[in-house]
């Protein structure tokens, strides 16, 4: 984090003041900038993943890029796996403990791994469906029964995976955030007269650590197969995440919202090989038209 951007660039100052939220794999990539952007409104923020050296870092980052705001909150850490519901509820009562309430749970953590369909082998299919799907539901029932409801409201957001037309090479984990994603209606109905609000976010490609090990060529051929021509930036997945957390976000109850740059709209490299001319430029058709209807218009 460079100076000056210990304030939020688009959020009012103290948005989240006193609120309590709790990041799942919040030590890198879209999960620690959701982090960071909640802190930045405010909240105290407990981040939670696997590799507590990860944490530690991604904590330790935080507050030192945020001691000179008195409106800012923070972000400390705690190790824990949401795959096995005893930890998800540890982590629960760790937000509870060291900060009296929880007022807002994202789950960010999940992943999966590039092969075809048909190599997809029964463990590698029950490692992302531990992970993506059970992670989630450990979490947000753990969260609802020890924090959130009933009546002391609260506000869920389950981060999947962007495109909804089929993932080639990752089958599996397709499946199983189009699952997330009908957890998510269901959930926002069954605690709906709780106050617990549940949405989602379908990311597309962004520019996390992930990606950034590619080679250049690798990541510039991902911002072609996106119509808006570029990854995102973890911030603008931040800045959503921060607002469905918002009292907005409220109005989202039940909701996916899809942040991809058109990805979802299109498959394939942007523009489609049939529409360009010989310089690979989009062809603009010549329209003639008569003064007077040009000056009708």
């Amino acid at each position: 984090m460079r100076p000056g951007e210990a304030q939020s660039e688009i959020f009012a100052s103290g948005l989240f003041k006193g609120r309590v939220a709790l990041v799942t794999g919040g030590g890198t990539g879209l999960g620690k900038a959701t982090a960071l952007e909640l802190a930045r409104c405010g909240a105290r923020v407990l981040i939670a993943g696997r590799r507590t050296e990860v944490l530690e870092a991604a904590a330790g980052e935080a507050e030192t890029a945020m001691a000179d705001d008195p409106d800012a909150g923070g972000v400390d850490w705690v190790a824990a796996d949401v795959r096995d519901r005893s930890s998800s509820e540890q982590l629960v009562r760790a937000a509870l403990e060291r900060h009296g309430r929880l007022d807002v749970l994202v789950n960010n953590a999940g992943g999966q791994y590039f092969t075809p369909a048909e190599l997809i082998a029964t463990k590698g299919w029950r490692a992302v469906w531990r992970l993506n799907v059970e992670g989630m539901l450990n979490m947000s029932e753990a969260a609802f029964e020890l924090a959130l409801g009933p009546a002391r409201a609260g506000t869920i957001v389950n981060v999947t995976l962007s495109p909804h037309h089929g993932m080639p090479g990752m089958a599996h984990s397709g499946a199983a955030r189009a699952t997330v994603e009908a957890l998510t209606r269901e959930l926002a109905e069954r605690w709906h007269a709780s106050g617990v609000c549940a949405t989602a976010v379908a990311a597309g490609h962004f520019l996390t650590e992930v990606l950034i090990k590619y080679p250049e060529p690798v990541r510039a051929a991902t911002a072609r197969s996106v119509p808006l021509q570029r990854q995102g930036q973890p911030a603008e997945h931040a800045w959503l995440v921060t607002l469905l957390a918002s009292p907005l976000g409220r109005a989202f109850n039940g909701a996916t919202v899809t942040l991809d740059g058109a990805r979802d709209n299109w498959a394939g490299p942007w523009p489609p090989p049939g529409l360009v001319d010989e310089s690979s430029a989009v062809p603009v058709e010549e329209r003639r038209q008569s003064a007077s209807s040009a000056a009708d218009r």
